[in-house]
């Protein structure tokens, strides 16, 4: 089997901050399968395959009719599952939905296809920050890229960038909506070349600083392409985001 782009979703049973949320049940399904099925609704003329590591994933998968590839269960990162799924399905392109963002939309997905057409080996999504408490967040990832053509990340850091250096860094909400403060999305796109080769990439100086992988293909001297969507996004890390999707399904 190939395809020239695929997405693949990478699937972990246990997770630290939400044990096993992938099952979590939500309305009587559990928490994998509503991803899966906005996917398909979403982007259907996109090939879909989840990259599990755990039975207990591909059974609900499986029974609704998706296509899953059994992986390791000692992977160190969901890059490195994709790689090992992409040796089965072998497209050229991977699309990378995460298994807890049940909000994706296809425009998203198709813009991240129309980035790995292009240029660069990856590509990613960014989104504008509207609080000055998020942007001062650590755990919400901000990206600087240059405008034009591919749209090139420049730089991903835990830190508020750009930093205000006239305000010290005291900003409010008002600066953050009028200046260029984007969130990243955790959703990418790979060329199979460079998803194959991701493992063996020495991990450089800045990954190691601020725990954030993609700055390993950056200092690797890889461009990764990156725009801006509007659309809504959810990502489900905690009790509380499934509680809150719960309530966005009225």
């Amino acid at each position: 089997m190939s395809a020239a782009t695929a997405i693949i979703v990478p699937c972990r049973l246990e997770s630290t901050r939400f044990p096993r949320k992938l099952l979590h049940n939500i309305k009587g399904k559990p928490l994998v399968l509503w991803v899966a099925e906005r996917i398909r609704m979403e982007a259907p003329e996109l090939p879909l395959w989840f990259a599990v590591d755990d039975a207990l994933l591909a059974a609900p998968l499986n029974a609704a009719g998706f296509q899953t590839i059994m992986t390791s269960v000692s992977h160190q990162s969901g890059t490195d599952r994709l790689a090992q799924a992409n040796r089965t399905v072998r497209a050229e392109r991977v699309i990378n939905v995460q298994a807890d963002e049940p909000l994706v939309t296809g425009a998203q997905i198709r813009r991240l296809a129309e980035l790995i057409a292009g240029p660069a080996a990856m590509a990613t999504l960014a989104t504008p920050f509207k609080r000055a408490e998020d942007f001062a967040n650590p755990n919400q990832v901000k990206v600087v890229f240059a405008p034009g053509g591919g749209w090139r990340s420049l730089y991903f850091s835990r830190s508020p960038m750009p930093f205000a250096r006239d305000l010290s860094g005291k900003v409010d909400d008002a600066w953050v909506a009028a200046n260029p403060c984007y969130k990243h999305l955790g959703l990418y796109a790979y060329r199979a070349e460079l998803l194959e080769k991701f493992a063996t990439l020495p991990i450089g100086r800045y990954e190691r600083i601020e725990k954030l992988e993609q700055l390993r293909v950056l200092e690797n001297g890889y461009e990764i392409g990156c725009d801006v969507t509007s659309d809504p996004g959810l990502g489900v890390d905690t009790p509380e985001d499934a509680v809150k999707f719960e309530a966005a399904l009225g």
